[in-house]
């Protein structure tokens, strides 16, 4: 599996497991919600800084979400 496609994949569960929306996650990622969702589709191929602004919210570390 693509590294974007396995990414997008953590994102959308770890984020689901939260409760969160597409929108409630971008706002506490502080990243634009069509973003997230080009994340989520594996369309985007994100910054490590990105990814980490992904993972905070999510409690994780960057490296899970590609694991």
């Amino acid at each position: 599996m693509d590294v974007r496609t396995r990414r997008g994949r953590n994102v959308r569960r770890l984020r689901e497991e939260k409760g969160w929306n597409q929108e409630a996650f971008a706002r506490e990622a502080d990243i634009h919600r069509t973003y997230v969702s080009d994340i989520e589709r594996g369309a985007r191929n994100p910054t490590i800084m990105i990814v980490e602004k992904l993972a905070q919210p999510l409690g994780v570390t960057a490296g899970e979400l590609l694991s």
